[in-house]
């Protein structure tokens, strides 16, 4: 089964909201099946989203439609689906009486407006929205399913959850669909490609490859879809232990046994360790990183953000003439920051990191992408040097992937 995903809506386009409703329904579609193979954003005008029902029926055997089912006027949807199937709207008085039931169990005035939410098209069937007042659509035409859903992503849910996936369960034949992501931290896309290249080649036709790159990390994810549930699982394990051998030096685990953060805490909390941070160009970063793994107050005690020098000498310790000889932006700084934080929060590893992030290099000689990462241990420092170059979101974010990245290896190696 192949389904597309249409949301409608004015605010979407101006980007006053994002569209998080089609990232949640392919994710809930792909677990039993369902293929999604196109996802439209339109604009809340009648011809739009008649010319967007007309194509996804086309291609699609499932078609579903989010927003646009207010009381107000510059809710369109529901007229315009009647008028797309030639069918009129009645008055269903199971959702008025919800509606009002909804409306008194908060005190709410109910008003003609409000009754309007039970105008429903006739060839509809009704999809019971528990949790507001508008209700779910489920068309069978032209051997097509339309489903018009609210916009509103907790209702959305619901009725996907409650409603929507078990219909499709109960009446289409559908394959199995299964995912293997390996994580991978250090190496980009394409150097990665070359190196798995045969393996890549040799995959039978059923499975595929794909690249997900974000800065510093990338996630290989193995798909394979058939009828045969047991013949999937063991060739995409088979496949994935393959490949996890081929890039051994970067794999950290599989989506899903928890993030390199999460991991790196676990082995401080294996070790009965803790850590600190102190950073200048991240500004607090990679602390937020660290603390948003659940239990990170087992081993995070705390971070400094020294962004300026007169905070790494008075927080850090770092030495005016260090300062004077090397600039900010150096491998001495970085090493000075990381015994610092290690020595004033006393804990067994610190990360630090010093660079010029951009647009400009703040009065020294250091190039803009230029960074320091130092890593404090029981057995020393370790610093090292890297160009992320540009722009400054980039230098940063790859900084923080970069350093939590390293710190695992070294604890690892320690």
């Amino acid at each position: 089964m192949n389904a597309e995903i249409i949301t409608i809506g004015d605010e979407i386009l101006i980007g006053q909201i994002v569209d998080t409703n089609s990232q949640w329904i392919a994710t809930e579609l792909n677990k039993i099946g369902v293929s999604v193979y196109q996802i439209s954003s339109i604009q809340d005008e009648k011809e739009h989203i008649l010319n967007a029902l007309k194509e996804a029926e086309s291609r699609a055997d499932l078609v579903i439609i989010t927003g646009g089912l207010g009381p107000t006027k510059d809710d369109i949807t529901k007229i315009t689906l009647a008028n797309y199937f030639n069918d009129t709207l009645v008055l269903n008085e199971k959702v008025v009486t919800h509606v009002q039931a909804l409306f008194a169990k908060y005190d709410i005035p109910f008003g003609e407006l409000n009754k309007q939410q039970g105008l429903m098209p006739t060839k509809a069937t009704w999809l019971h929205n528990k949790l507001g007042t508008a209700p779910g659509m489920w068309f069978y035409e032209n051997n097509t399913v339309f489903i018009s859903l609210p916009g509103v992503p907790y209702e959305m849910k619901g009725l996907i959850t409650n409603e929507v996936i078990p219909r499709i369960r109960e009446q289409f034949k559908l394959p199995f669909i299964f995912h293997k992501t390996l994580l991978t931290y250090g190496l980009g896309e394409s150097s990665i490609a070359e190196r798995i290249e045969d393996f890549e080649n040799s995959l039978p036709n059923y499975i595929k490859l794909a690249y997900l790159p974000a800065l510093g990390r990338v996630r290989l994810r193995l798909t394979a879809k058939g009828n045969e549930k047991d013949k999937i699982l063991d060739e995409i394990t088979s496949k994935a232990n393959e490949l996890a051998l081929l890039v051994a030096d970067i794999f950290t685990g599989y989506e899903g046994e928890g993030s390199i953060e999460a991991q790196l805490g676990d082995l401080l909390k294996q070790r009965n360790q803790t850590i600190a941070t102190a950073e200048s160009l991240t500004g607090g970063k990679i602390a937020s990183s660290l603390v948003a793994v659940p239990g990170a107050s087992q081993y995070f005690k705390g971070g400094l953000i020294t962004y300026t020098a007169e905070l790494k000498q008075q927080l850090l310790g770092v030495s005016e003439t260090t300062i004077k000889k090397h600039t900010v932006v150096s491998k001495q700084v970085a090493e000075e920051m990381a015994l610092g934080a290690q020595q004033k929060l006393q804990t067994d590893y610190a990360i630090s990191v010093t660079g010029n992030a951009g647009p400009t290099t703040d009065e020294n000689d250091k190039e803009v992408g230029l960074v320091y990462i130092g890593i404090a241990t029981t057995n020393g420092v370790e610093v090292h040097e890297f160009n992320f170059g540009q722009p400054r979101e980039k230098v940063i974010n790859r900084t923080v992937a970069k350093a939590v990245e390293l710190t695992r290896k070294i604890i690892l190696k320690n």
